[in-house]
């Protein structure tokens, strides 16, 4: 029996290269196709994603948005791929009402639409888009513990058939990506991941210590050097504040040569 849709942190990759059969995403868009495969189909999806900040959490509202091809110096065909998935806005505004009833500012957008974080992994996992989408922002304060309380506030969502997204990556350092690669680069992506693995997965710590590992995320071994600037993994810390509990399977993978992870709680 497949497990009704629940919170999901995803490593979505390179731009669109997943979705251009980029020899270096084949695990990551197996691994997403594995996570579909275990779940049942959401009746909508809730999508925080790396490459949108705002001052404070901006959530779209609009009934059918548009793509942000948010990325550069890619093919032709990067830049007409579709995902005609429709917007909530009923959705949208309960979001809203639940950041309000936290004590956290937010707003609505009605114009902007969709980015990468969202139509890339999803058009691997869902390519029907048939399911509405919401997208939320990260707050450009980028203060982890931000974060994990927008995560808690969103925890009422966890009753209905809504799968909530955390698109980012586990590692983004651009440059180790595509320059000269050494041992001690690999022994810092390593070392990262497997302290990111622990503080995920293990269930011997208590919640009060799993929250203050990723509040201080920047103290693990290799953390600066895998997130020079931290916007890809604080929507991990989102997904952790509605779950607020151990994940129940980890995925780890290779992507762009680069040892990666997901999680599913």
């Amino acid at each position: 029996m497949k497990a009704r849709p629940r919170i999901l942190f995803l490593s979505h990759g390179g731009g669109p290269r997943p979705l251009l059969g980029d020899e270096g995403h084949q695990e990551m868009v197996a691994c997403l196709q594995t996570v579909v495969a275990k779940i049942e189909k959401p009746s909508a999806i809730v999508v925080v994603s790396a490459h949108w900040e705002e001052k404070i959490p901006t959530i779209t509202a609009a009934p059918t948005p548009s793509l942000i091809y948010d990325y550069y110096g890619f093919p032709e065909e990067s830049y007409s791929i579709q995902y005609p998935c429709p917007g909530e806005p009923k959705l949208a505004s309960q979001i809203h009402a639940l950041l309000d009833n936290a004590g956290i500012a937010s707003r609505l957008d009605a114009e902007r639409g969709y980015d990468h974080g969202l139509f890339v992994p999803l058009k691997i996992m869902y390519p029907a888009a048939d399911i509405p989408c919401i997208q939320i922002s990260l707050q450009n304060n980028l203060d982890p513990a931000t974060h994990v309380k927008i995560g808690q506030a969103l925890q009422g969502l966890r009753d209905d058939n809504i799968l909530i997204i955390g698109s980012g990556f586990s590692f983004h350092n651009m440059k180790a990506f595509f320059g000269a690669q050494s041992s001690e680069m690999k022994t810092l992506n390593e070392s990262f991941e497997d302290w990111l693995l622990e503080t995920c997965c293990s269930p011997e710590l208590s919640e009060d210590e799993r929250t203050e590992r990723l509040i201080h995320w920047a103290q693990a071994p290799g953390a600066r050097f895998c997130h020079p600037r931290e916007e890809h993994l604080l929507p991990l810390h989102v997904c952790y504040g509605v779950a607020g509990s151990s994940c129940t399977e980890s995925f780890e993978l290779e992507i762009l040569n680069k040892k990666s992870s997901m999680y599913l709680w």
